[in-house]
């Protein structure tokens, strides 16, 4: 089953701009731009705010309640139930 997206996405090779800064930065810190980061793209600036504030609350000692290993599983389990690719 395919699932389409209901937000298109922005690929990283097509952007331009505050967008394409985004991007790198998202692909700096994290390794590579996940389909969510794709989807935030829409709002560059709004974006950032949200990646700085998630990756406080990701990880471990930086204010994040929860264990990395049990983020590291919820993420994994909903991947797997959303059928998605990686």
């Amino acid at each position: 089953m395919v699932i389409t997206p209901r937000v298109p996405l922005i690929g990283p090779q097509t952007a331009t701009g505050e967008t394409k800064r985004y991007f790198d930065t998202v692909a700096r810190s994290i390794r590579r731009v996940p389909n969510s980061k794709r989807a935030w793209a829409h709002l560059p600036y709004i974006a950032k705010f949200q990646h700085l504030i998630g990756s406080v609350l990701h990880h471990e000692g930086a204010g994040a309640v929860l264990s990395c290993r049990i983020k590291q599983m919820a993420v994994l389990k909903t991947s797997h139930v959303n059928s998605c690719a990686y």
